[in-house]
């Protein structure tokens, strides 16, 4: 079969028609920083040869475009039970081997002061070409974050569960936000990431509906064909439809303080994509009128700028709802799949973004702030408290 990345639609197609529901991929990405200056240091390419070494590592440990970055991914797995018990070994040996090569890796959505000007580009054939088609956009994305992968068989099943995760989209933002500074500032923002990110690169941030995968296919194939795109993987929604593995993955989050939040945190974007998929399966919601874009666009700012302190619209309802309120009604909208999965959350009252601007609001600086969000890292997905 033709590589489905290579934008072969037919062949991405019979990927997802013969996909297995539910499946689980976890992908975490840390910032490889100097343990005495939290400085970023492009130490990737030496983190990846000392890799191929450790078998567990040389399958999982990935380069996300710079050399100050390294992203480890639990591979298809059948359970999240699975997923959590690969993820947390290969969390454990990719700290020890940043702890053997005198790096300490850290996770936030955004380093607080390291220029964008300073970092490398991997050198690698995808993202050299980033570097050569996007400019200053690519050299900006100086970011952290969290993926999920979940199994969907059937293509058009794929892009109708792509479309009804919109609107649920802005709220695992605003839970998982963890970017409050930037360029040795407090930006106000809860999720400085998403602006640089999701903002700022094409074809990016939340899709509009696309109905049917027919109409996405036509889509995609317009722009191979107007050579806008190359491969798949230059499709950077928030929510898309991954052609090689015949799953739908979220990517709008936030990268987590620890690996409690981590886990949970994913379990919950698992459980809202296996939700929709069974809501679909069961008819239930399909009289529900679906948001208009400029409806998510809205609460996706509100997400950006408060995180979890702010409210969201209940737009049919006519309503603001405390973002508390509004994750209070996605565990109860998401208990089938999480029972029938396994899934279990377990979210602190504060995330990220809330415990940093606490410590600074308390006399912290900020660097004083990314140190110990740094060790918490180090000793919760490096040691024993990393599930």
């Amino acid at each position: 079969m033709t590589n489905p990345d290579l934008l072969d639609l037919s062949a991405a197609r019979e990927v997802f028609d013969s996909s297995r529901d539910f499946t689980i991929g976890l992908e975490e990405e840390f910032a490889i920083v100097d343990p005495g200056t939290l400085d970023l240091v492009d130490r990737f390419p030496q983190m990846h040869a000392a890799a191929q070494e450790d078998p567990v590592l040389a399958e999982s440990a990935a380069g996300e475009l710079i050399a100050s970055e390294v992203e480890i991914r639990s591979g298809r797995s059948e359970t999240m039970g699975e997923a959590v018990e690969k993820q947390v070994e290969r969390r454990r040996h990719l700290f020890a081997l940043a702890g053997r090569m005198g790096v300490s890796l850290a996770s936030m959505g955004t380093h607080p002061w390291a220029s964008y000007l300073d970092q490398e580009i991997i050198d690698t054939p995808h993202y050299q070409r980033l570097k050569r088609d996007l400019g200053w956009v690519a050299q900006r994305n100086n970011t952290w974050s969290l993926h999920v992968h979940v199994g969907i068989r059937g293509a058009d099943r794929a892009i109708a569960v792509c479309d009804r995760l919109r609107e649920h989209l802005p709220l695992l933002l605003a839970v998982s936000s963890n970017s409050p500074f930037l360029d040795h500032r407090d930006t106000g923002l809860a999720s400085v990431r998403t602006e640089i990110f999701t903002r700022t690169f094409p074809r990016c941030g939340i899709p509009e509906s696309f109905g049917t995968w027919s109409e996405y296919a036509a889509f995609v194939d317009t722009l191979r064909q107007m050579n806008s795109i190359v491969e798949s993987t230059q499709l950077w929604w928030s929510v898309r439809p991954h052609h090689a593995f015949g799953t739908v993955e979220v990517r709008i989050c936030d990268a987590q303080p620890t690996a409690r939040e981590s886990t949970a945190l994913a379990g919950l974007m698992v459980a809202a994509i296996a939700q929709t998929a069974l809501d679909l399966d069961s008819g239930r919601g399909d009289g529900v009128r679906h948001l208009r874009d400029r409806e998510i666009e809205e609460n996706l700012w509100r997400a950006i700028r408060y995180g979890t302190e702010g409210r969201l619209i209940d737009f049919r309802a006519g309503r603001e709802v405390e973002t508390s309120r509004a994750l209070d009604e996605m565990l109860t909208w998401t208990e089938e799949a999480r029972d029938g999965l396994g899934i279990a959350i377990d979210l602190p009252d504060l995330n990220g973004t809330r415990r940093a601007r606490k410590m600074l609001h308390s006399g912290s600086s900020i660097a004083e702030v990314y140190r110990h969000f740094a060790l918490e890292a180090g000793s919760s997905f490096g040691g024993d408290s990393a599930v």
